[in-house]
């Protein structure tokens, strides 16, 4: 991914402080677990919430978490085909590693593949060496990169996590931080894998992720673990189930067994508060509007698709119509928008969606503006009988009026006689 495209996910996933104007009990369901970590966070993406948090934004060592940043780095300026040579690196026995041997060729995909599951240091100096000339441009580079991105409780030494110098971060920053990440396929296929392997210097190695949640639980789809004597155990975790996403972060926890329970205490907890849910289905009617000139007739005005979003159980959307005039003049094309059916989300527009006819409705033909200017029917039959009742009348009135003219003619005549 570029890094224009990724410093506008950025833009856009910085907002993880909570939920303005929402309550506790809007935000969850049920109490959060209990967790042994000393900060941790847990982020759901598609509503910016943060339903868990704990010290998230204190600078504390990350570890192995560090290699978060160098993988953006390298996505962000090499191609993962590229060959490079392996640099010497003098590796302490403790330390976790790729494997490498110093001048063998090797790829950047292959060294990212191992720098994220392995957790290799080799391989995380070498991409330092081979992209930014030196380590300690490379850094400069990472932590240049950390204040485009707003990541102000982050600062990096190097690009392994040793705890060496001021080499920090916050659990909110490494849940920012991975959200970007994970926009990027590769890097999220990666994570997601229970191992890999990869062949370089005559050899092929298996490179097992060292996150055991990605490889035991089918819904656990990263990230990223981390270990030193003063950062403790850190864990970056995410899931994916049901069309939910959420990133969980846990720093400094006593043992890689509660960091892992902890990690998966609050990705199964969080999961349970949101469900993904269809607001507006494609085709709904949403108004009927009548016809011009065709008294009676409407068209059904209907939503031309399917906006399904991730909401907190309980919570409903807001859909409102506007746009669609009480009567629409033909033509009018099958299809053709009419109106709008905006969708607010705790008082923020989500989605605008076109309100389209549901049918073709054609202009308005000679007999229907004729038949609408002419009164109802009713109106006509009852004009029709007080018409006939009135000629009737006055027939019967003209009739009596001549037989008086006969008679009286008659008895005039006789009298004359």
């Amino acid at each position: 991914m570029r890094p224009a495209v990724l410093a506008a996910v950025a833009a856009a996933t910085l907002v993880v402080a909570g939920v303005p104007g929402a309550s506790a009990a809007e935000t969850v369901t049920s109490k959060p677990p209990a967790i042994s970590a000393q900060a941790a966070i847990l982020v759901q993406p598609d509503t910016e919430d943060v339903p868990f948090r704990r010290a998230s934004t204190r600078r504390l060592p990350i570890a192995s978490t560090t290699k978060l940043m160098t993988a953006l780095v390298v996505l962000e300026h090499a191609d993962l085909d590229q060959t490079v040579t392996a640099a010497p690196y003098a590796a302490s026995p403790a330390e976790s590693l790729m494997g490498l041997r110093t001048g063998e060729r090797v790829t950047i995909r292959d060294l990212v593949e191992g720098l994220l599951l392995a957790s290799g240091n080799d391989a995380a100096h070498t991409l330092a060496v081979r992209i930014g000339g030196t380590q300690s441009n490379f850094v400069r580079m990472m932590n240049r990169r950390a204040r485009t991105l707003g990541l102000t409780d982050t600062h990096y030494s190097n690009p392994v996590g040793l705890d060496v110098g001021a080499n920090y971060s916050s659990a909110q920053d490494l849940a920012k931080l991975t959200l970007i990440l994970l926009q990027n396929r590769f890097f999220a296929q990666t994570v997601n894998a229970p191992s890999a392997s990869v062949t370089s210097g005559g050899r092929t190695r298996t490179l097992v992720n060292r996150n055991t949640l990605v490889r035991e639980v089918p819904w656990v789809d990263g990230v990223k673990t981390g270990h030193t004597s003063l950062a403790g155990y850190v864990l970056v975790g995410a899931a994916s189930r049901n069309g939910i996403r959420l990133v969980s972060v846990v720093v400094d926890d006593p043992s890689e067994a509660a960091r892992d329970a902890d990690s998966l205490a609050l990705l199964k907890w969080g999961l349970r508060q949101y469900r993904s849910a269809v607001i507006l289905p494609q085709g709904k009617v949403m108004a009927t509007p009548r016809l011009d000139f065709r008294d009676g007739s409407t068209v059904d005005v209907i939503a031309s698709k399917t906006v399904r979003m991730v909401i907190r159980r309980g919570e409903r959307p807001a859909v409102q119509v506007s746009g669609v005039p009480a009567e629409l003049k033909g033509p009018i094309k099958r299809g053709q928008q009419v109106g709008v059916a905006t969708i607010t989300r705790r008082g923020t527009v989500v989605a605008r969606v076109p309100l389209v006819t549901k049918a073709a409705v054609p202009a308005a033909s000679t007999a229907d503006k004729v038949s609408h200017a002419l009164p109802p029917i009713w109106v006509i039959a009852l004009a029709v009988v007080v018409l006939a009742c009135s000629l009737h009348l006055a027939l019967r009135h003209r009739r009596r009026v001549r037989r008086r003219r006969a008679r009286a003619g008659r008895s005039g005549g006789t009298e004359t006689a």
